[in-house]
């Protein structure tokens, strides 16, 4: 495994998380109204501080995806699922909880997973598929399920709402990732000229902005407890599935390696869940923090908090 990609990865993780947390302090705030409408991004740029977590989320993307030009999406997906412990940091400065046990076991199952998938399986490069049908058969798989889970939210949405926001966002970054690596390879291939006669990178920019759509409207309406795990935990297994489905990664296979590889995931499944149940994970803007109520507002006629926080 290239250092290089190490750092890229390890350092996205970082902007990622700290970037999920300074938006869900200010997304928390916002009218219930705006729920999965445009108008909620609208409403959120306004905000210093969500417009400082977007800076640190398109910094992490950027830095994922120099790390995509440089590895395996099979390898990188899974240290990016990383973010969760700098999210955790932050989360506990801001609400002073104690990491407990909860939160050692997450970390030591989050890190233990990751480094036993990538240590047994290997991941490399190989030849990629050139079957459009295999690519759009797993693309359209991820982008339907992503469409039902959104489908389902919208009725349930201040119960199970989040958590299938956040999952259907999950998958839509996962499937991201894997089209940021095909543009980087176009780029490398044929210059610019050759990445803008694709659609990849259009693609990239529709998923990221759906996507955050989703995240947003999941952050709006939930604690960071209930959306950031499914979030976390989608995006790499829908990555690696787009790997190895059409990119062309390769893992190991013998029966050893297999077993490994499963029980990292399900360790860095788990890790995530217990990580993101964490008491520290905040339910709203931190009071300490922010200087705000906490409050959340259910109609247009409340957003005098998002009014002061701009103000701020």
């Amino acid at each position: 495994m290239s250092v290089l990609v190490l750092i890229l990865a390890v350092s996205a993780a970082c902007c990622l998380g700290l970037g999920f947390v300074l938006q869900q302090n200010v997304a928390r705030q916002a009218p219930l109204s705006d729920f999965l409408s445009p108008r909620l991004l609208l409403d959120l740029m306004r905000v210093p501080r969500w417009l400082g977590g977007i800076g640190l989320m398109v910094a992490g993307m950027v830095l994922g995806a120099i790390a995509l030009s440089q590895g395996e999406v099979s390898l990188v997906e899974p240290l990016l699922a990383t973010n969760l412990l700098f999210a955790l940091a932050l989360s506990r400065k801001q609400t002073k909880q104690p990491l407990g046990r909860q939160g050692w076991a997450g970390l030591l199952l989050l890190a233990g997973g990751v480094t036993a998938f990538i240590v047994a399986g290997e991941p490399r490069g190989g030849t990629a598929i050139t079957d459009p049908f295999r690519h759009w058969l797993i693309i359209g798989a991820m982008l339907g399920a992503a469409l039902l889970l959104t489908t389902y939210a919208k009725r349930s949405r201040l119960s199970a709402g989040p958590v299938l926001l956040a999952l259907a966002a999950g998958l839509l970054y996962g499937v991201q990732d894997a089209l940021t690596r095909v543009s980087g390879q176009r780029f490398s291939e044929g210059g610019l000229t050759h990445l803008l006669t694709g659609w990849q990178p259009y693609g990239v920019l529709l998923l990221g902005l759906t996507g955050l759509i989703l995240v947003q409207s999941a952050f709006e309406t939930a604690p960071l407890r209930m959306s950031l795990p499914a979030l976390t935990a989608a995006q790499p297994l829908a990555g690696i599935i787009c790997g190895v489905g059409f990119l062309g990664d390769q893992l190991r296979t013998d029966p050893g390696a297999l077993a490994w590889e499963a029980a990292g995931l399900a360790a860095v499944v788990v890790g995530i869940v217990l990580l993101g149940l964490h008491p520290a994970m905040p339910s709203g803007c931190a009071q300490e923090a922010m200087g705000l109520d906490g409050r959340h507002e259910h109609s247009p006629r409340e957003e005098p908090s998002l009014s002061r926080e701009h103000s701020r």
